[in-house]
């Protein structure tokens, strides 16, 4: 059964702890989300600093995000909200997560 994102791209301030180390780290947030899903913090977090490559990372937690929480959206919604609005995309991902019921085990 497909659903929603529990907090909205606006929905920056519902966590604002996340919200300020984003705004000054994105690349920690990023980290930590990619860990979530069962990828490199390390890895992530380094390849949040080379163009294109970031993107397919970031495009590739995203989705992993929206598959293990059964949420809708397609790989074209997922690129225009990180290319239009990339700081609260993180943080409603990172917000998903944190949420009850967010913690999921790492698949292989």
């Amino acid at each position: 059964m497909a659903g929603a994102w529990q907090h909205g791209l606006f929905g920056c301030f519902d966590n604002f702890g996340t919200c300020i180390i984003t705004y000054f780290v994105p690349c920690y947030t990023f980290g930590k989300n990619a860990e979530a899903v069962g990828d490199s913090c390390l890895l992530c977090g380094a390849a949040y600093f080379v163009p294109l490559l970031n993107l397919f990372a970031l495009l590739s937690v995203r989705g992993k995000i929206r598959e293990r929480k059964g949420i809708d959206g397609t790989v074209i919604n997922d690129c225009c909200a990180i290319v239009l609005c990339h700081p609260c995309a993180l943080v409603q991902e990172a917000n998903e997560i944190q949420s009850p019921g967010g913690q999921f085990m790492a698949r292989s």
